[in-house]
């Protein structure tokens, strides 16, 4: 059964959910870990791509959007998108905005992104997973 984990965030800096989820996306890579990254549209997909790239001097998490995923590419180990995953990523998924609710399940362990703006619909969030029996992790990050 699916792991629910929420990441709630203290930093109110504008991008500190895409910068978060960066560290976790780096983490679960590091890990050896297949990892969906989910944003809420195609402008934050692509910041989150951008993003990526140079969020920490020295790190390096080879990823693509989903668009631009080969069909046949099994080697990818994370991957951009604002729907429905590629076949294949069923391992890690990181939710930094956006409705999972149609294939999160199909994953390991899921993971929630909550910026402090997001807290009151986290909550909702929260209880759908809990009143389904997932088992729920909450951590809360500092600012900083």
């Amino acid at each position: 059964m699916t792991e629910v984990f929420f990441y709630i965030l203290e930093d109110t800096a504008a991008d500190a959910n895409m910068r978060f989820a960066c560290r976790l996306t780096e983490k679960a890579h590091d890990g050896g870990h297949r990892v969906y990254l989910h944003a809420a549209d195609a402008h934050q997909a692509e910041a989150l791509d951008n993003l990526l790239w140079q969020f920490r001097q020295g790190s390096f998490v080879p990823h693509v959007t989903a668009a631009g995923l080969a069909a046949d590419d099994d080697l990818t180990p994370v991957v951009i998108g604002t729907g429905e995953p590629p076949a294949g990523f069923d391992d890690v998924l990181i939710n930094v905005g956006g409705d999972v609710g149609g294939f999160f399940s199909r994953f390991a362990r899921h993971n929630e992104v909550v910026p402090p703006a997001d807290v009151d619909t986290a909550r909702s969030r929260y209880r759908f997973y809990k009143d389904r029996g997932y088992a729920l992790t909450t951590h809360k990050i500092p600012a900083g």
